[in-house]
């Protein structure tokens, strides 16, 4: 596992940090598994740690999504993670490339790689970057997603592979059916063909259907959704929070991005991202216990 050199700047450009507790050093680094990350170390020893995950809209990349959601305030290690075919990892060609395995199929070719690819390498990768950062072993965990990013990190939940206290799930894609079936126009395709290696990648992105496990974690799970985003996005979000014991907050005036194009380089934060960290700063201050074991016993 590499790290880079230091490089400042927690919070984007036109975001306040006054008053906060956090670590205004980002550090940079690749986990022994391939993941890149960004990560800021909490002030406290026994500070949480929080797992992030970028959209595939702006903020789509992991120093973007810090700049767009750094947890302003709030005394924690947080590692923002980079999605394969993403930032690092995207293929030659950029967003053409993506935009072509899009328009051969959404689900196996794009999907599938990215969301199910993430939370397959979780376990390695947060476990390489949590011992470089010296993150206390019995730190409290948080999960943090936004859109695609959402996905993994309600799926990592799921798994049980996480032992998280605490998740907030933002713009969120919680199904990826209604939003496969709402994106196939702007992916330059007729009605999507679900044959059963599709079906197959859509019941595993179906957080709709696995409430129970998620609510077997004994985490607590916030939705944060824009009044603004599309309905494919929209309507998962209140059938997961009607399945579970997930709450869900609808901010008016936001949409589905958090960052303005073209999100891939930290950017000033956004109104709607601003109000998005706020609220997941309250969360995970208010969620995520001193000391786990003791609170599970």
């Amino acid at each position: 596992m590499s790290e880079d050199a230091m490089v400042e700047g927690a919070a984007a450009d036109g975001a306040s940090n006054a008053g906060a507790v956090t670590s205004t050093e980002m550090v940079r680094g690749t986990t022994g598994n391939g993941v890149p990350y960004v990560a800021r170390r909490g002030v406290s020893p026994d500070a949480p740690v929080i797992a992030a995950w970028h959209l595939l809209d702006p903020p789509r990349s992991e120093a973007a999504f810090a700049a767009a959601l750094p947890l302003d305030g709030l005394d924690a290690t947080v590692i923002y993670f980079g999605l394969p075919l993403n930032g690092e990892r995207m293929p030659a060609g950029g967003m053409d490339a993506i935009m072509q395995l899009a328009s051969e199929d959404p689900v196996t070719r794009l999907f599938e790689p990215i969301c199910l690819g993430a939370i397959a390498e979780f376990p390695q990768a947060f476990s390489d970057a949590r011992e470089h950062l010296g993150v206390d072993p019995s730190a409290p965990v948080g999960l943090l997603g936004g859109s695609a990013g959402s996905a993994v990190a309600a799926g990592v939940l799921a798994s049980g592979a996480s032992e998280a206290r605490a998740v907030v799930l933002v713009s969120p894609m919680l199904q990826l059916e209604p939003n496969i079936e709402q994106m196939s126009a702007f992916f330059g395709r007729g009605a999507y063909d679900w044959k059963p290696p599709a079906q197959a990648v859509a019941t595993q992105l179906d957080f709709v259907r696995q409430a129970p496990e998620i609510d077997a974690t004994g985490a607590a799970v916030l939705v944060v959704a824009g009044a603004d985003d599309e309905e494919g996005f929209l309507s998962p979000a209140r059938a997961f929070a009607d399945a579970s014991s997930a709450e869900l907050r609808v901010v008016d005036g936001v949409g589905h991005a958090l960052a303005e194009e073209p999100g891939i380089e930290p950017a000033p934060q956004t109104a709607g991202a601003a109000a998005y960290d706020a609220i997941a700063v309250a969360w995970f201050r208010d969620h995520l216990a001193s000391n786990p074991r003791e609170d599970r016993s």
